[in-house]
């Protein structure tokens, strides 16, 4: 297994069919490109508890199948401190939470402050990553890879540079940069020879090749070079059964409270349709697709067995946009990992079929389901329609109890400050969880974000008077939103039911979670 000084994987831990990874000798690196393998370095800059990063799994497992000899730098595996999620509460996360969502104008000073040094330092680049990565780029990798989330700039900037000192490239890429304003931004990082904006799961070799090279990388879709010339944009990738089975050998499995194994079936969202959110415009998330059961399960059964585990994470934005596939899980997981349990998120819309029903949701329980998320987002029908939701007040509270009922921990997201909410749709919200507080293990109460390429971002840039609440102070294309105020929720009425929203949000928080869930407590 992984010890603090080894980035590779051991004996014990490596897929069948393919040797343990070895220390690489300068000899070797020394050789002419024709005569060995390529060599590419893949640092890891999620960092999570208790799950490999899926999107790091496919992409490596792509390379090695094209013969690439791949290193992953794992934080995890250097001692660096997890991202731990929705921990049960105490007052210091209840005091934190009601200073991040305050809207007192005496605040918003102090507030901001405090936001921006927490995330300073919740973004900081990690020396032992830094450290880690330099000793490996000594090695002389024939090319550094990096997928990145907008909090990890920092970390990027950093090793673009040890890498730009090294003269190796850099190949970048994320779910957002499919964004022209962003991609602009990002692009200027050192050592960067292209940002890469699409879904490479099977052209990651070629692209990656090329990169080493040093052809012409715009005769790829979704490429942007550093002195601003770009592809077009990559289409969705609709082939999704060819998708390889994720290599997640190098990830440290005995550091992991408990395994959890990441996977999707399909991506994108059957509704598409919810003015704020990110997902559907990111680079994997516009339209939906589903893989087939039959890949699904070939995939957790492979998976199980290769890693000994049957805990499952599916990250698809909705489970059930296509209800066939959710039933095809409920049907089938059990024959292919004797004890699976798992976890997903749903949209609970107003389909006649959405796979969600009283009985369904007692067959999922049955077949290893633990936990469920959904976007409660308002306890107001009226600001659930401003959002386009697509689902209703009265068919929320219904599954939050179905769920209950049939055995499941449930879990619901939720935004205040959207434009136009009052403090009489607060109140609604506030009184909506005191309602159903004994059916829901956990909340996640969000502050609204304004995110570049969503249909509310559009409207604030380009329409300003559509919402005459919002004073927009920023947009800030390096992390991809809009900063904001929205001067009617500084009002006193709106500030004592957001207090209230938040006490029932906390009497949620800090209980347990449910005993049958609590292997997946913090995820999703």
């Amino acid at each position: 297994m992984h010890r603090t000084t080894t980035v590779g994987i051991s004996q014990s831990a490596a897929p069948k069919g393919r040797p343990p990874k070895s220390e690489v000798t300068s000899t070797a690196a020394a050789l002419p490109l024709s005569q060995r393998a390529q060599r590419a370095l893949f640092v890891d800059l999620n960092n999570f508890s208790t799950f490999p990063t899926l999107a790091v799994g496919i992409l490596v497992a792509s390379l090695r199948n094209a013969g690439f000899e791949v290193e992953v730098l794992c934080p995890l595996a250097h001692d660096v401190p997890a991202a731990e999620r929705e921990k049960r509460e105490t007052i210091k996360d209840d005091l934190m939470r009601r200073v991040h969502l305050s809207t007192h104008p005496l605040m918003r000073a102090p507030r901001d402050a405090a936001r921006r040094a927490r995330l300073w330092w919740r973004n900081r680049p990690h020396p032992r990553v830094l450290r880690e990565a330099a000793r490996i780029l000594d090695s002389k990798p024939d090319v550094l890879l990096l997928s990145a989330y907008l909090q990890h700039y920092s970390t990027v900037v950093e090793l673009g540079r040890l890498a730009a000192a090294r003269g190796i490239p850099v190949l970048l890429g994320g779910p957002v940069f499919n964004q022209q304003a962003t991609a602009e931004v990002w692009r200027t990082i050192p050592g960067l020879c292209a940002l890469v904006a699409g879904e490479v799961d099977l052209t990651m070799p070629e692209i990656v090749a090329g990169a080493i090279r040093g052809d012409d990388l715009l005769k790829y879709d979704g490429v942007v070079l550093p002195d601003g010339r770009r592809s077009p944009a990559a289409p969705p990738l609709r082939q999704l059964d060819r998708i390889p089975v994720p290599d997640f050998s190098d990830f440290p499995w005995d550091r992991y409270r408990t395994r959890v194994i990441p996977l999707m079936t399909g991506r994108g969202c059957q509704w598409n349709r919810c003015v704020f959110c990110s997902d559907i415009v990111s680079v994997s998330g516009r339209t939906f697709r589903t893989k087939s059961v039959d890949a699904v399960m070939h995939e957790v059964r492979e998976l199980a067995m290769r890693h000994e585990c049957t805990n499952f994470l599916f990250l698809d934005i909705k489970l059930n946009s296509d209800p066939r596939t959710l039933r095809g899980i409920v049907e089938h997981i059990q024959r292919n990992a004797p004890g699976a349990q798992w976890v997903g998120t749903v949209h609970v819309d107003q389909r006649k079929d959405n796979g969600l029903s009283r009985a369904e949701l007692r067959a999922a329980v049955a077949a290893g389901m633990r936990r469920v998320s959904f976007g409660l987002e308002s306890g107001s029908q009226r600001v659930l329609d401003l959002m386009d939701k697509g689902c209703s007040v009265e068919l929320n509270q219904e599954f939050i109890r179905n769920a209950y009922d049939a055995g499941l921990s449930v879990r619901c997201t939720m935004i205040r400050g959207f434009p136009g909410e009052t403090a009489e749709d607060v109140v609604l919200t506030a009184e909506f969880l005191e309602r159903n507080s004994a059916y829901i293990d956990r909340i996640r109460a969000n502050d609204l974000a304004i995110i570049e390429g969503t249909p509310l971002h559009k409207t604030v840039r380009d329409e300003p008077t559509r919402f005459p609440e919002l004073k927009v102070l920023q947009f800030d294309h390096r992390q991809s939103w809009a900063r904001y105020v929205n001067v009617n929720h500084a009002e006193g009425a709106y500030r004592k039911a957001v207090a209230r929203m938040l006490d029932a949000v906390y009497a949620i928080n800090r209980r347990e979670v449910r005993r049958t869930a609590r292997a997946f407590d913090g995820l999703m």
